[in-house]
């Protein structure tokens, strides 16, 4: 199949690129570069021997999406494009509505109207909030605790009501934990730009010496060491689950979550990491983040039960593919 990833030059969505010309499908990349760099979409290609399209577009943009829509006719879509950073959400919610609510509206509408049949959304576990972990796909949404889990939710919705007037239509919603790791070949991986996000490459930065200690946001949760617990699976992993699902397609709104079922604290990543790389790891403990939540880690019995997807990849693994991803940058720049 020809399949068209919004936002396929960034992290998840360069690891799914990589994983659908593996399995034989044809990609075109639409990606704006905002966190990330064009030099991924040579990595895919040196990793895979085969080049994908590429357009430096939005998907914002209607004009640019149908243009692009009509001149290749993909097969089906996989939409990652959006603004994904938690506590950022909270500080300028307005631009994750905008951002995260146009672009799946503007994606879903060149479907209909070019006859995409297929589309994967990129969903998350923050659409389950408060509820209490394990996370099942028929617990209620409760997405409260930030912004940027009411987009994912609203965007949920919205593809839901769609479909149900679409009855060709296939809408495979997935809910995914936290994503680590890289590719073992080290060429591609988790470059934000700036202070990092997400814990796995706060501490691969600190390992390299680019940042001086690792800031660990809350430590009087009501867990196993009183840091938050997350489901981390790897990233590959998780690139496989979206082409099963892909190919897996089948008329309707499917939901899955993509997570290994496993909660792991702050402090107990910190600790693997330091053991499958033999380093030391400084940290100090800060406050709590707005809008965290103190245990995230899925029932993912669906996706195996339906997709026969399930998360092979541990924690060892996890945390060496991501330093020796971090390891092949000099002075400290991410390049992708």
């Amino acid at each position: 199949m020809l399949i068209l990833v919004t936002g396929g030059a960034g992290y998840i969505g360069s690891h799914t690129c990589v994983e659908l010309l593996n399995n034989g499908h044809d990609v075109i990349i639409v990606d704006n570069l905002i966190n990330s760099k064009a030099e991924a979409v040579d990595r895919i290609a040196e990793i895979t021997k085969k080049r994908p399209l590429f357009y430096c577009a939005d998907a914002t943009d209607d004009q640019d999406m149908d243009l692009i829509f009509s001149t290749h006719r993909p097969d089906g879509v996989i939409h990652f494009a959006g603004l994904k950073a938690v506590g950022e959400s909270v500080q300028i919610p307005l631009a994750y509505y905008r951002n995260n609510l146009l672009s799946t509206m503007v994606i879903m509408d060149n479907c209909l109207k070019h006859g995409v049949g297929r589309l994967v959304f990129s969903s998350s576990a923050t659409v389950y909030g408060d509820n209490q972990a394990p996370f099942f796909e028929t617990m209620e949404l409760l997405p409260r605790t930030n912004p940027y889990g009411e987009t994912k939710a609203m965007c949920e919705r919205i593809l839901s009501d769609v479909a149900k007037v679409h009855p060709k239509l296939s809408v495979t919603l997935l809910r995914y934990f936290n994503p680590v790791g890289a590719h073992a070949s080290g060429l591609i991986g988790e470059a934000p730009q700036g202070i990092p996000n997400n814990l796995m490459p706060y501490i691969t930065q600190v390992a390299k010496g680019t940042l001086q200690e690792l800031k660990i946001f809350g430590n009087d949760y009501a867990t196993i060491d009183g840091t938050g617990v997350r489901d981390y699976i790897h990233v590959l992993d998780l690139a496989e689950g979206h082409v099963v699902a892909l190919e897996k397609a089948a008329p309707g709104v499917h939901i899955y979550n993509l997570g290994t079922g496993r909660g792991t604290s702050v402090l107990e990543l910190v600790q693997a990491f330091e053991e499958a790389n033999n380093l030391r790891i400084p940290y100090t403990i800060a406050g709590r983040r707005s809008g965290d939540i103190a245990e995230c880690y899925a029932d993912a019995t669906k996706a195996k039960d339906e997709l026969g997807w399930v998360a092979k990849r541990g924690l060892v693994e996890m945390c060496q593919d991501a330093w020796r991803f971090e390891k092949s940058y000099e002075g400290g720049e991410n390049t992708i």
